[in-house]
């Protein structure tokens, strides 16, 4: 019994580092050439761990590609994977460069415990790239007389493909540039910079200009939303003069006190989850124990009566 218990405590201890010591989203896509930033975040108790970034499926068998306590800064902008530690915000940040198709495969973010009984605090990701284009952003908004950019992206295989950008169900407005060049008259401008990003901008915007545009090339096409809105105009009456008494509030402070409260709230709910599993867990060993200990006894009872038959026989 004390076995058991003392069992079920250990469980109890192990199981919220495990499952809510560190999170991020499960699954990520990026564009072949193109750069991705994973978050990892993690719970306050572990703010001055060792973080790090691996390749590979489990901890025993994951390539290692960046830790904190080994930053390169010799040359950061030719450095392929980045990592750094926001402490504030309790989230630590890896950058990959230039993805490849080989880069396909599942990550692992991790907290360094260093103790020979405790696991580290890890969880997994799986980064998919893939061929085809996006948008960074599916709606732009400019004010009329103004300008917008639009970013198309695109993957390496399409570099020296023909870039396009269309009114959406007028043909006739498709304006085309070939790789490495520009297009340009007094209203747009298309260039190709030829590393997976090709940049439309729409100037002296008008009212009319509002509507679905479609950037493409190859086979693959996206949507964009314009939305021109109209122009200020002045107003007559006099706004009031702001007031010159300001309450100066300490964002930072803020910030991580908010997210260390979040984080906390995280932690005791996860808390609460895991003791409730312990304690299902040790209350079915315990009837399965009270279940075998009935059944001996009945088995016990039953050979008594048994042997005690043949004897009253005898007799």
């Amino acid at each position: 019994m004390l076995k058991l218990y003392v069992r079920a405590i250990s469980l109890l201890i192990w199981i919220p580092a495990v499952l809510c010591g560190a999170t991020t989203e499960g699954e990520f896509s990026v564009l072949e050439g193109q750069s991705i930033s994973v978050p990892c975040h993690y719970e306050p108790q572990y703010e001055h761990y060792v973080k790090y970034w691996c390749r590979g499926a489990t901890r025993e068998f994951c390539t290692s590609l960046a830790r904190t306590d080994n930053i390169r800064t010799a040359n950061p902008a030719k450095d392929r994977v980045t990592i750094s530690d926001d402490l504030d915000q309790l989230v630590f940040t890896v950058t990959m460069k230039n993805m490849r198709k080989g880069d396909t495969g599942w990550y692992i973010c991790g907290v360094e415990i260093g103790s020979i009984w405790s696991a580290d605090v890890v969880t997994y990701t799986n980064i998919r790239v893939i061929d085809g284009m996006s948008v960074v952003k599916n709606q732009v908004i400019g004010e009329e007389g103004g300008r917008v950019k639009v970013e198309c992206l695109y993957s390496e295989k399409y570099r020296d493909s023909r870039k396009k950008w269309c009114r959406s169900g007028d043909w006739s407005s498709c304006r085309l540039t070939d790789a490495g060049e520009i297009y340009e008259d007094s209203s747009l401008a298309v260039s190709d910079d030829r590393n997976g990003t090709y940049t439309v901008t729409l100037k002296k915007l008008r009212l009319k200009d509002t509507g679905w545009y479609m950037c493409s090339t190859g086979k693959h096409k996206m949507s964009v939303n314009v939305l021109v809105t109209p122009r200020p105009t002045e107003s007559l009456t006099s706004t009031p003069a702001p007031s010159q008494c300001k309450a100066v509030v300490p964002l930072k402070t803020v910030a991580k006190e908010s997210s260390q409260s979040h984080h906390l709230e995280s932690w005791l709910a996860c808390s609460a989850v895991v003791v409730l599993l312990g304690i299902a867990v040790f209350l079915r060993k315990m009837w399965k124990l009270n279940s075998r200990s009935k059944i001996s006894l009945c088995r016990a009872e039953i050979s008594s009566s048994t042997q005690q038959g043949p004897q009253n026989k005898v007799k």
